[in-house]
């Protein structure tokens, strides 16, 4: 009976090594940083030994790289997902949007959001794999959406790219703001419901058909 209380936690849960792994990376990674970060002070964090995470991961650099594909990258491909469910293209977009904004209010966005750009002169390949499987996969998923919504006559129609590159700047900001606390008051007093009902009402009214000309005009 000892044994078994005395027993380390990693031993008897093997199956959930690797989201151990990689939800202590991204702690150690958001507070250290990547060139800081150490695979000791990660396997410390997780509760297993630094020789479990080479079972997994060859190196700190893919382990990085796998964080990414947890969080970001899982996220869009859940919206890929969505995407092929619905049939309408707005609907579409819209649950886009909304769970864009969830997940860009997660704690996770500033913290990858930090990495990347502090990280990226000292780790450019890291920097170009996320630039490819998450910005242009990102981009060309709401490319997608918006195009079938132009074809359907619910926007006006436009590049697709820069009306997605739009979106992305505007909801990224706003998120920064987000997180800075109280220190942006214009939208520190907002409900999440209200900014992004806001963004989403900007964007769409920027996008709106062209009406045909009145005749009086």
């Amino acid at each position: 009976m000892s044994e078994a209380v005395s027993e380390p936690r990693w031993r008897r849960l093997p199956e959930e090594r690797p989201k151990q792994i990689l939800d202590a990376a991204l702690t150690v990674f958001a507070e250290r940083g990547l060139a800081a970060a150490r695979l000791d002070d990660i396997a410390k964090r997780a509760g297993l030994s630094k020789g479990t995470i080479y079972l997994y991961f060859p190196n700190k650099e893919e382990l990085f790289r796998e964080v990414i594909r947890h969080s970001v990258i899982a996220f869009i491909e859940r919206g890929e997902a969505r995407l092929e469910e619905l049939g309408d293209p707005l609907q579409a977009l819209d649950a886009w949007i909304v769970g864009y904004w969830e997940w860009l209010r997660s704690p996770v966005f500033p913290a990858m959001h930090r990495l990347v750009n502090s990280e990226s002169h000292s780790f450019p390949d890291i920097s170009a794999f996320y630039a490819k499987e998450v910005i242009e996969r990102a981009h060309r998923l709401v490319c997608g959406m918006l195009e079938r919504a132009m074809d359907a006559g619910q926007l006006r129609r436009m590049d697709p790219l820069v009306a997605a590159r739009m979106l992305s700047a505007l909801f990224v900001t706003h998120a920064l703001w987000y997180h800075q606390g109280t220190s942006i008051k214009s939208i520190a007093h907002l409900p999440d419901d209200v900014i992004v009902s806001q963004l989403r009402d900007f964007f769409l009214h920027a996008m709106r058909p062209v009406a045909a000309a009145a005749p009086h005009a």
